[in-house]
C-alpha cells in the first residue's frame, strides 16, 4: 500500500474525466460516450450525493480500452457532476473529486492494486482529504459479477457486443453509488475527522 503522500502525487497528475476521455482512440471514445449518455442517477441517489460532508478523492486505474471500464467509470463520472469538490477551496472542501490514470502508463504505481492477483480495471481507489486510503472496489460490481456468472455458468451465453439492457446499467449504478454512501458514511464518522471539523 502506498503512503498518502504518493498517492496525492498521482491524483495531482491523473487526469480529469474529460481529460481522460481525450486519450481514448476515436473507437474507444464512442463506446465511452454512448454508455455515458445512457446513466441515469435517480432522484434518491442524486439526494445522497448532495448530502455527501467529507471530501471523497476518487482515483480509478483505468484502461480506455477496456469494456468494464466502459460499462462503471462513466457512472463514478456523473456521481462527481452532482456533488463535485471545489478543488479551489483546499482539501477539506466536501464533496467528490474524480481522477484518472492508464494502467500501463502508471504499472508501478498500479501494481500493489491486483484483484485475484491480476492488474484488473477498473480498480477505484477511495481516499479520504489527506489522501490516506479508504477503500478499494474493481473491476466490477456485485451485479455485474451475478449477471456475468448466469450468463456465463447458465446455459446461455451473451452475444459478444450486445447494448447493455437499462436495469443492468441501473443495478451497476446502484453498487457503485452506495459504496460511495458507505465511504461517505465512513468519512462523516470518522473520530479524527469529527475533531478536525469540530462537528
Amino acid at each position: 500500500m502506498h503512503e498518502p503522500r504518493v498517492f496525492s502525487d498521482v491524483f495531482a497528475r491523473a487526469k480529469t474525466y474529460p481529460q481522460y476521455l481525450t486519450t481514448a482512440k476515436p473507437n474507444e471514445l464512442a463506446n465511452w460516450q454512448n454508455f455515458e449518455a445512457r446513466v441515469r442517477l435517480s432522484a434518491d441517489q442524486q439526494q445522497m450525493l448532495k448530502g455527501i460532508s467529507r471530501r471523497i478523492n476518487i482515483l480509478v486505474i483505468s484502461g480506455t480500452w477496456c469494456g468494464d471500464c466502459v460499462q462503471q467509470v462513466p457512472i463514478l463520472a456523473h456521481a462527481e457532476r452532482v456533488c463535485p469538490a471545489n478543488l479551489s477551496a483546499g482539501n477539506a472542501s466536501p464533496g467528490i473529486a474524480l481522477r484518472l490514470i492508464d494502467r500501463d502508463i502508471e504499472a508501478a504505481f498500479a501494481s500493489p492494486f491486483k484483484i485475484c492477483g491480476g492488474q484488473r480495471v477498473p480498480a477505484a481507489i477511495f481516499l479520504n482529504e489527506d489522501f490516506e486510503f479508504v477503500s478499494l472496489m474493481g473491476d466490477k460490481t456485485l451485479s455485474r459479477f451475478r449477471l456475468l456468472a448466469q450468463r456465463t455458468l447458465g446455459a446461455a451465453c451473451a452475444v459478444p457486443g450486445a447494448a447493455v439492457p437499462e436495469d443492468e446499467i441501473a443495478q451497476c449504478a446502484s453498487d457503485w453509488l452506495n459504496e460511495i454512501e458507505r465511504v461517505a458514511l465512513l468519512l462523516r464518522l470518522s473520530a479524527k475527522l469529527r475533531q478536525r471539523h469540530n462537528d
